[in-house]
């Protein structure tokens, strides 16, 4: 049997947890922290920076940062970050590698299958841009 896991790709932040023994268990990163934040940055080198990196960026350099994408799901738009255009599915899709590389690092092999929540007042379009991401990721 496989294990599935739980994402929260949220606005402000994100998380990937598990169910062991009928209780909830919340991955965290390596230095303990169970949140990642929903930012998507670059450093000045155009180095990827995803979570608490990208975010205490961000005040200093909001044109290298994206921050709250998942407002724009489902929206014909493109968000320009480090000279290159992305899709709000593209720009999910890094949050959602991250997380699930997290909880591969943490349980020791591939993640194949993941449940992710959206909210309720999603539209259908919203919907399929979520699944867009998943593919993407």
């Amino acid at each position: 049997m496989s294990t599935i896991v739980g994402i929260d790709l949220g606005t402000t932040n994100s998380e990937v947890a598990i169910v062991r023994d009928g209780r909830p268990i919340v991955i965290p990163d390596d230095d303990g922290d169970p949140i990642l934040p929903s930012v998507v940055g670059l450093d000045p080198a155009g180095k990827l920076l995803v979570g608490k990196a990208a975010r205490n960026q961000s005040v200093l350099a909001p044109e290298r940062t994206v921050r709250s994408i998942k407002r724009q799901m489902g929206e014909e738009t493109t968000i320009r970050l480090g000279g290159q255009d992305y899709s709000p599915q593209e720009i999910s899709a890094i949050i959602l590698r991250t997380l699930k590389r997290r909880a591969e690092k943490a349980l020791g092999f591939d993640v194949k299958k993941a449940v992710i929540t959206v909210p309720a007042f999603f539209s259908e379009g919203q919907r399929a841009a979520t699944r867009e991401a998943v593919e993407l990721a």
